[in-house]
């Protein structure tokens, strides 16, 4: 076993798909740290089943996102059910089109998403310290200090940064004193990955109402595979040593099928929860992932979630720590994150009670108004791409945080949305790409548009060598009828210019009619927090 050292930069505690992207991030951007789990190695239980398409672009950012589409499938619908009878049915398959490069709802399981992750830390030589576990935390204005269990053996551990990945029942939160406020939902539910002898569509997922509950079947990457979920029965609710048979005749009924399960891989009983931390960081810790927030499964957004919560914390930690930017922008990752928690709380748990409730008016409205809800909003273009836009997480801005600036009279892009994806066509290589590609370097990312000389190109180019060297990524798009619809989406007409800097999390960070390197530097240092 590698041993411990006695600092690091960064603790990450948790090697799950938070922690796991959390150090991934980092190594990104160029810090090292430890990252520590209790488990004795990755889970083996599939977990969260759906990567939404701004998880994908984040993945695609890493250079690892052909392994995950290669390695899941696209849902192909929904199917809605009431009482056995089918109800409406839907298309999700690229329902997002225009708005990613990825448009469309990915399966591919929690554990799956963990390996990929481990293995770039393995081809970073950064390994995770599997069976240690927190015991304490103490921390200064300089450092912490950090007690870890390994085995029967105490390690103490200093170290700039501790980020808790580690779950509902994380041990930094309780640690640092933090407050997990919120409540459990009244039903108990069960989990099923099975393999089917007389599967059901596989590309679709089948949603179930009944009197007594619902079912939902979502269908797995590997061949006959389905993800079961679906409420307890009540009379099962106290049953000891239950198993996949005993809830069988249940879910019979309320599918109006006969379900034959070849193989059993997971049959687990649980309570869900809806909680989130009263604070996402304290002092030099920072919460992300379940250790801030959970909620219910709906639309698949906890791993997700997560997975930009650490997104949006590494690069601002690993600027910090390499003394280009001030520890302030660090009270960032909770004002823009935090929001985000608490709407997805809020809207998960509003639409996991209307799905839950047997109240005999909640049965009328999902037999009579969501089948038809479902079908207006399907053929209505702009509805169905905004709902794309909330599942997808691809919606998620940060307009209103402390580290953007936005200047000019743009109307629809500002400074804090992500960087839309816009296909452009290079001319000087004769091939498409995409304006996300721009962005796959570490660094900040300047986009200039428009009419500019040659000779101002080069003083912009001098400007940035000179001072934001390995920091600043720059990228000039002249105007062009190939590329009009990036010239339409950013607002830029004729004899006009527009200048973009995008943070490494691919938000807008600076938006400007003027390309004017004075008004960018103001942008780095008085804004962001450059230490120039």
């Amino acid at each position: 076993m590698i041993s411990l050292p006695q600092h690091t930069s960064v603790l990450i505690v948790g090697a799950g798909p938070s922690g796991l992207m959390m150090a991934a991030q980092l190594l990104r951007n160029g810090v090292q740290p430890v990252i520590i789990d209790a488990k004795s190695g990755p889970t083996n239980q599939s977990k969260a089943l759906a990567v939404q398409a701004r998880s994908l672009e984040i993945y695609r950012q890493l250079g690892i996102v052909d392994k995950v589409l290669n390695g899941g499938k696209q849902a192909g619908g929904l199917n809605y059910h009431q009482d056995g009878r089918e109800l409406a049915s839907i298309s999700l398959k690229d329902i997002g089109n225009s708005q990613t490069k990825f448009p469309f709802i990915h399966l591919f399981q929690q554990s799956k998403n963990e390996r990929v992750l481990l293995d770039y830390l393995t081809q970073a030589c950064c390994p995770v310290y599997w069976e240690t576990s927190l015991l304490t935390l103490s921390q200064n204005s300089e450092n912490i200090s950090a007690t870890l269990q390994i085995g029967e053996n105490t390690h103490t551990l200093t170290c700039d940064y501790v980020v808790g990945a580690d779950g509902a029942h994380s041990m930094v939160r309780k640690q640092l004193g933090i407050s997990f406020t919120g409540d459990t939902y009244q039903h108990q539910f069960y989990l099923a990955d099975v393999q089917l002898d007389n599967p059901l569509n596989g590309d679709m997922v089948n949603f179930y109402l009944a009197k007594k509950g619902f079912a939902a079947v979502f269908p797995m990457p590997e061949e006959r595979s389905f993800r079961i979920v679906a409420s307890l029965p009540d009379g099962l609710a106290n049953k000891k040593d239950l198993n996949i048979n005993d809830v069988l005749p249940d879910l019979n009924e309320t599918t109006a099928s006969v379900i034959h399960v070849a193989q059993l891989n997971w049959f687990t009983i649980y309570k869900l929860h809806h909680r989130m931390a009263e604070k996402f960081s304290e002092g030099r810790c920072f919460l992300i992932g379940d250790a801030a927030h959970i909620h219910s499964p709906v639309g698949g957004q906890g791993m997700n979630t997560g997975l930009q919560d650490a997104y949006n914390l590494a690069w601002k930690m690993a600027a910090v720590l390499a003394g280009q930017i001030k520890p302030a922008i660090l009270n960032s990752y909770a004002d823009e994150r935090m929001p985000v928690a608490k709407d997805l709380l809020s809207s998960t748990d509003r639409i996991f009670d209307a799905i839950t409730s047997r109240s005999w008016l909640s049965r009328l409205l999902k037999k009579y108004v969501v089948p038809r809800g479902l079908e207006l909003v399907w053929g209505n273009e702009r509805l169905r791409q905004y709902f794309f836009k909330q599942v997808s997480q691809i919606g998620i801005g940060y307009r209103d945080s402390r580290i953007n600036l936005q200047l000019g009279k743009s109307t629809r892009i500002k400074a804090g949305d992500r960087l839309p994806y816009l296909e452009i066509y290079d001319e000087k290589q004769q091939i498409t790409t995409d304006i996300q590609a721009w962005c796959g370097k570490p660094g900040f990312t300047l986009i200039t548009l428009g009419e500019v000389s040659e000779s101002f190109l080069f003083t912009i180019a001098k400007w940035i060598t000179q001072k934001h060297n390995g920091t600043l990524n720059f990228f000039h798009l002249p105007p062009s009828v190939k590329n009009q619809n990036v010239f339409d989406a950013f607002e830029v007409t004729p004899g006009t210019r527009r200048a973009l800097i995008v943070r490494p999390d691919m938000h807008i960070g600076y938006a400007n009619d003027l390309i004017d390197i004075e008004l960018m530097d103001n942008y780095f240092v008085n804004v962001v927090g450059f230490t120039l």
